[in-house]
């Protein structure tokens, strides 16, 4: 039996759905400004939830990954940039990879404060009233708000293709690795979801799991250390 209600489940959509969508907002943006206009041209720096939609990612992975009481995470469609309008097309690829994530850092930041802020400025009494809805607003939507970000943060920039980090080991790697590097990233994502989805179903090993426990879950404990 699956162990989340559904008024659990509503919030952890509301939290991932923005998360996600201004994650790949940031990319395009940063694109943008560094004077590639594609994913403006696409439409792709709106904050419509539907122009960023993947149906597995978005979707069906962060389901799966709930249903089986694991972090939540997921991609949606990638954002197109052409680094040919970048002044310098490594760096910039860098700087556009690292977008999404410094969004996600932004929105914990932002979310923990907002929860710090009411904490403090009323009483607890007030939040913790017969209204239904301001309890879990303010109980499940915001924590999960933070530590979905905490988690889409930690887990991009993992220096592994296709994730946001992996723009920082191109940018580190020898010009002559680059035509290697980019091989292998067109069979990257596969592998990757066997280890977060396969590995630890079947075998019980769950590295990415434990890394965002160490990275994410103690960053939510600093952020959250008010409350105890």
């Amino acid at each position: 039996m699956l162990s989340y209600s559904l008024p659990s489940l509503i919030c952890t959509v509301l939290a991932f759905v923005p998360a996600l969508v201004l994650h790949e907002a940031a990319h395009g943006f940063a694109a943008w400004k560094l004077g590639d206009p594609t994913a403006k041209r696409q439409g792709r720096l709106s904050l419509n939830p539907a122009r960023h939609i993947d149906p597995f990612g978005t979707v069906i992975l962060p389901l799966c990954l709930f249903a089986m009481n694991m972090p939540v995470f997921g991609y949606a469609k990638p954002v197109s940039y052409n680094p040919a309008y970048f002044e310098n097309p490594r760096k910039g690829e860098m700087v556009v990879g690292l977008a999404g994530p410094a969004s996600n850092l932004l929105q914990a930041v932002v979310g923990a404060a907002v929860a710090a802020a009411l904490w403090f400025a009323l009483p607890m009494m007030q939040l913790a009233i017969d209204n239904v809805v301001v309890r879990y607003a303010y109980f499940v939507f915001l924590p999960t708000y933070v530590l979905t970000n905490l988690y889409l943060l930690f887990f991009n920039i993992l220096p592994i293709p296709p994730l946001d980090g992996s723009s920082v080991l191109a940018y580190l790697l020898p010009k002559k690795h680059l035509r290697t590097y980019y091989k292998v990233q067109r069979y990257a994502l596969p592998i990757l979801l066997v280890a977060l989805i396969l590995l630890p179903y079947v075998l019980r090993i769950n590295p990415v799991g434990w890394y965002l426990d160490v990275t994410a879950g103690n960053l939510y404990g600093l952020l959250y250390a008010w409350m105890v």
